[in-house]
């Protein structure tokens, strides 16, 4: 496992277009969350499904780093997402992910997206990662 900070740094460093939080990381799980502004909107007062499909996969991108080490080139194969409800536009988004089957070249995980203060999730993703089998930071 890398400490939060080295995540940080990471995405900092490789990643700056990807803008969102680690809120935290722990075993095989990782919760960040995306400030919400105008742009993320789309017409009716919601979030934008691709807004949250990208927090979806960075959810996933950031536990499966978490994991295994910061490995660069892990890239998303396979990512499926449920809306569920309509998200606040008042309120940012919140992704928790389990992964889900940890395995030597594929791992998959689930993620549960909310906007934060509610209870009921607006979203679920399931997506599945490959792993190369060198080329570790």
């Amino acid at each position: 496992m890398v400490t939060k900070e080295e995540l940080v740094n990471f995405f900092e460093k490789d990643f700056p277009q990807a803008n969102f939080i680690i809120e935290s990381i722990g075993e095989k799980s990782a919760t960040i969350k995306k400030k919400i502004n105008q742009k993320h909107l789309r017409p009716g007062g919601t979030v934008s499904g691709p807004v949250l499909m990208e927090i979806a996969d960075l959810a996933l991108y950031v536990t499966i780093l978490n994991e295994i080490g910061l490995v660069a080139l892990a890239v998303t194969t396979n990512l499926n997402i449920n809306f569920l409800r309509k998200p606040s536009s008042e309120k940012d988004i919140i992704a928790k992910c389990n992964l889900i089957k940890v395995g030597r070249t594929l791992i998959i995980g689930e993620v549960s997206i909310y906007s934060e203060g509610f209870i009921e999730p607006v979203a679920h993703a399931v997506g599945t990662y490959a792993i190369p089998t060198t080329n570790k930071i």
